[in-house]
């Protein structure tokens, strides 16, 4: 706090009624940092971490730093701290696919304390490195960085069951034998087809588009290969014709889908840099809505439109855009405001 500056200090105290929640968000004072959130003492450290990872992910941050919580003055066991931490960090990946969350760091103050953190982290990324489709494997990209050297060496593979047909053939010369198998080969390879797919989104496939993938597989008589050795990376879609055509359309949606993510995402980090939306706190302070809600507001207002919904604290609330207030369903008012950041552009 003394490293914050007195402003963060005052922050905290405007915003102490806030303590319910577990945790009050502030600015970041005089620390090389955008926000800083401060949590209240509990000795249930992974739902303090979780509570944080969700609220970093809803406000559309990058990256957030750790302390080592309550190895302090709570005087917790280093080595159960670590292990809470990250399996906070665990189910928080596999609860959903993370969009905005990119990097988490533990800092460790206490050089005594390095072991047991590392060890904890060591423990978990040797049992996921050759694990990398489960949920859980999005701990080692979140806490190590994504591996790609795994990748460019040899490329993955959705293992499929293979159900072997066998033709007995029966005729009165080995030359009607050779013809008749020859002729259900050439059957076989007209049904059969591949098809690549090229595109630098494919490297952005978590777990939920490889689940998505290996359900194709068991349903469709299709084999996938990932080549992210190629530039860009790509996919070889191998099966019989039709399923090859209409599983090639899925794969396409799915990388439409995070190219549209994207794009909304950028547009969202573009607005916010020019007007920010807020809604008002009972105590007549203003927050700042999350950026996509903000973007939806200002686009809203752009094609005049008059009402909008949109959710404040996980409730609905229905924003009238001519008045500035909005409303829930028992009748509860907020009032919002718009706030250009250059007047000049708006």
């Amino acid at each position: 706090m003394d490293a914050a500056g007195s402003q963060v200090e005052e922050e905290c105290a405007q915003y102490a009624w806030q303590l319910q929640s577990g945790f009050v968000t502030t600015e970041s004072g005089n620390l090389p940092c955008k926000k800083i959130i401060h949590l209240i003492h509990s000795l249930d450290i992974k739902n303090q971490v979780t509570q944080v990872l969700q609220e970093c992910e809803l406000q559309m941050y990058t990256s957030v730093a750790f302390p080592a919580i309550g190895t302090g003055q709570a005087r917790q066991s280093p080595a159960k701290v670590a292990d809470n931490m990250l399996d906070a960090i665990i189910e928080f990946a596999s609860q959903k696919a993370v969009l905005h969350l990119k990097r988490i760091r533990i800092v460790i103050f206490e050089t005594k304390m390095n072991s047991e953190f590392y060890e904890s982290m060591k423990k978990r990324q040797e049992l996921h490195t050759h694990d990398s489709d489960t949920e859980e494997s999005k701990l080692t990209s979140l806490l190590f960085g994504k591996k790609k050297v795994c990748w460019e060496k040899k490329p993955f593979v959705l293992e499929k069951k293979v159900e072997l047909v066998t033709f007995q053939i029966c005729g009165e010369r080995q030359q009607n034998v050779d013809d008749a198998a020859s002729w259900i080969m050439d059957l076989i390879l007209k049904e059969q087809s591949e098809n690549i797919i090229s595109d630098e989104l494919i490297e952005n496939f978590d777990w939920s588009q490889m689940k998505t993938l290996e359900d194709l597989q068991k349903r469709k008589h299709v084999t996938f290969q990932f080549e992210s050795n190629q530039s860009p990376p790509r996919i070889k879609i191998s099966g019989i014709s039709r399923d090859v055509y209409l599983v090639s359309m899925e794969v396409q949606n799915m990388i439409q889908k995070l190219r549209d993510t994207q794009e909304e995402q950028s547009k969202a980090e573009l607005v916010y840099n020019l007007v920010e939306w807020r809604y008002q706190e009972s105590n007549d302070s203003f927050i700042t809505f999350d950026k996509l809600t903000n973007m939806q507001l200002e686009d809203a207002k752009i094609a005049k439109k008059t009402h909008l919904t949109v959710k404040i604290k996980n409730k609905n609330y229905k924003v009238n855009l001519n008045t500035l207030q909005a409303n829930d369903d028992q009748g509860t008012t907020i009032s919002i405001q718009r706030v250009p950041k250059n007047e000049g552009k708006l």
